[in-house]
């Protein structure tokens, strides 16, 4: 089921970015949740695979994948070992994959959910904050990859990790059919996965809505859907919080995508 809540105010916001449990195990206050923002609440969770290659998607998947490692293998020579390597990879510059990206960080979350859109959009929709429990996900799987993670205490795959299982495409989709996915957390790469404290979801080619399987197999599947009255006012709190492009893209692109938003003038 898919719980959904509506952000109004700041006692909204600062609920959603709060929402950590004590973990009587290490004695801290610990959270098992993803964020994904969205800027328009009328936005679905899709592949950019499924919107650039619709119903033909699972039949030119492979194609675009080695497309994109014949030509990319020059600057990671590590793509040919690897189909997950090449997902995750292709995915951080761009190309159409069948990942979700995720944050482990609600602010992360609200930016994307208050930007990337056009500025003078910003107060004309609800954006919209969805949060995923990585726990209650994960023991949907199937029982090699649930002990895949008991073996190495941990809650997410890394590429490794993925590659003792599975090796390929096809026999992920075989494992997973529609009853779940994978969360695989990206090689450190660059500053920008780093800074977005980034994670995907590898989307099995069975499931053809992902927000049908959150809402018929989870309890705590949250969507936040922040009033549009309310956007200007958390986008200026963030940048405050140094929470902008200047930080989530490094580099010359970001830092003039930040001045830009910053020195909007809002009639």
């Amino acid at each position: 089921m898919i719980k959904k809540e509506h952000i109004t105010d700041l006692n909204g916001v600062m609920q959603l970015i709060t929402d950590q449990k004590y973990d009587a195990r290490v004695q801290r206050n610990r959270s098992s949740f993803l964020y994904r923002g969205l800027p328009n609440e009328a936005f679905h969770l899709e592949t950019s695979l499924k919107r650039n290659c619709k119903e033909k998607q699972r039949e030119l998947e492979i194609s675009i994948l080695r497309n994109f490692t014949k030509y990319a293998t020059m600057e990671d020579q590590l793509l040919n070992e690897s189909i997950w390597r090449q997902l995750i990879i292709g995915q951080h510059h761009g190309l159409p994959t069948r990942l979700i990206d995720w944050t482990y960080s609600p602010l992360i979350g609200l930016h994307f959910a208050t930007s990337g859109e056009d500025i003078s959009n910003m107060d004309k929709h609800d954006g919209v904050v969805w949060k995923i429990d990585i726990e209650e996900v994960n023991k949907l799987l199937p029982p090699e990859y649930q002990n895949e993670l008991h073996r190495e205490r941990a809650y997410l795959f890394t590429v490794d990790m993925l590659g003792n299982v599975t090796k390929d495409i096809k026999s992920y989709d075989e494992d997973m059919k529609a009853n779940s996915m994978v969360f695989v957390e990206p090689p450190s790469i660059d500053q920008r996965i780093v800074n977005q404290y980034s994670y995907f979801s590898i989307i099995p080619g069975d499931m053809d809505s992902i927000e049908m399987f959150l809402e018929s197999n989870t309890n705590n599947t949250v969507k936040y859907t922040i009033k549009k009255e309310l956007r200007w006012r958390i986008r200026d709190m963030l940048d405050q919080m140094n929470i902008n492009e200047r930080i989530i893209y490094p580099g010359l692109d970001g830092l003039s995508a930040w001045i830009k938003r910053h020195y909007f003038v809002n009639n």
